[in-house]
């Protein structure tokens, strides 16, 4: 009997067996593990049979969280790490060497930005293109490019990639295809659909859900060809060559650069994944009603959501993905307040977190981009007005009304 990926994820521990027969994986706290012999030690320390020998690489919480990520996404194994920028810093520190390129896109969330430069000044170049566009992908691959990183939709404009065209082209290139899905979550969309061969999620936003933990996870879908990528060091591929990349992600990005995930927290992500489906479902109501709104009132100059027809990449969006996200921005007016719209909002958080049950908004230019000065801003085409709002759960009208009465105070 195929079953839903809601009962799933709910009866995946249960089911995977576990200790006392509780419904949930238990928090397990111990940094090593012991062997009754040596022989037991070398055979998990040398990859040839399951089992954990030093926490840092992981323990039987995370393992038991990972499993739900990878059923979320439908791949073939996930490695968890303590959060989403530390899954993908791990990810690329393991994955390249010096003189290797990576294709971008320029619209990617700051901190990512800020760390493929730092990849850049390390030894590797980088190319950061209009991914909305697939053949500026196409013209920035060369012979030196290993990966091709996008976002499904990008924060906090949300320009959507042209993720379809762009894996048809990594596929034909034998470039790896790696995609963060953080903001739409595997329960809208699911990256292996356009061939991605990993996907990252933040697991602190929407999947977690409760604004209450840090993490992150890059999962395999099995579709890329490790056997083509030339950074596999021999003593990793063991075994099925689809699970080589994931192993050498483990040992080379968690195990060497220490990103791990503690028990508590995948204990925390765990039980949140749970209620994503009702959770992003409501939220993405809330947001497609709240965008539509907010787009007729006088003040706003314009709303950047992808439920809106007039998003650039409407018609993908209705095509790609289950809903359109809870996450929006908006522009208001010449001689508008941004901020003293803000300070009039009395149920929403000002907070700079996303993918939580309650609704936060950010001024963008004054807060997360403002590092990046006013020439790069323009280019990415992030106004001084603008607003990044990341939906909750709330009660709509409650949501309508807050916005209403700020508006009329500005």
């Amino acid at each position: 009997m195929t079953r839903g990926l809601t009962t799933q994820i709910l009866h995946a521990d249960r089911l995977g067996g576990v200790e006392h027969g509780a419904t949930h994986k238990p928090l397990h706290l111990s940094a090593a593990f012991g062997y009754d012999t040596a022989t037991e030690l070398v055979s998990v320390f040398q990859g040839e049979r399951s089992g954990h020998v030093y926490a840092r690489q992981g323990n039987p919480t995370t393992q038991a969280m990972e499993n739900k990520i990878t059923l979320l996404e439908g791949g073939v194994g996930s490695v968890s790490f303590a959060t989403g920028m530390g899954a993908i810093g791990s990810m690329l520190f393991a994955l390249l060497k010096q003189g290797d390129h990576i294709v971008a896109s320029q619209f990617l969330f700051g901190n990512t930005a800020s760390l493929l430069q730092t990849i850049d000044n390390l030894g590797c170049t980088v190319s950061l293109v209009d991914a909305t566009d697939a053949s500026q992908v196409a013209q920035a691959i060369n012979d030196k490019t290993r990966i091709v990183f996008v976002e499904t939709v990008a924060n906090p404009r949300t320009q959507i990639s042209d993720l379809e065209s762009i894996g048809q082209l990594c596929a034909e290139r034998g470039v790896l295809y790696v995609v963060d899905n953080t903001m739409t979550t595997p329960h809208l969309f699911r990256p292996s659909k356009v061939g991605a061969g990993l996907v990252m999620n933040s697991l602190s936003k929407s999947i977690s859900g409760h604004g209450n933990v840090l993490g992150g996870a890059i999962t395999d879908t099995g579709l890329f060809d490790w056997t083509r990528f030339p950074n596999i060091a021999d003593s990793y591929k063991k075994g099925a060559p689809k699970t080589w990349g994931l192993l050498q992600i483990r040992k080379k990005g968690l195990r060497d650069f220490g990103a791990t995930l503690g028990a508590e927290a995948a204990h925390r992500i765990a039980t949140g994944a749970e209620t994503l489906a009702l959770r992003l479902d409501r939220a993405c109501d809330n947001a497609l009603r709240l965008a539509t709104w907010l787009a007729a009132q006088p003040a706003v100059l314009a709303v950047h959501y992808p439920g809106l027809e007039s998003h650039a990449q409407h018609e993908k969006a209705k095509r790609w993905f289950r809903a359109y996200g809870a996450l929006m921005s908006f522009e208001l007016k010449p001689g508008h307040d941004t901020l003293a719209l803000l300070d009039a909002l009395e149920i929403v958080i000002k907070s700079s977190h996303l993918g939580d049950n309650r609704t936060l908004a950010i001024p963008v230019a004054q807060t997360i981009f403002w590092e990046m000065g006013p020439e790069k801003r323009q280019r990415m085409g992030i106004s001084e007005s603008l607003v990044r709002l990341s939906i909750g759960i709330e009660d709509y009208d409650d949501l309508q009304d807050d916005f209403a009465q700020a508006l009329s105070k500005v």
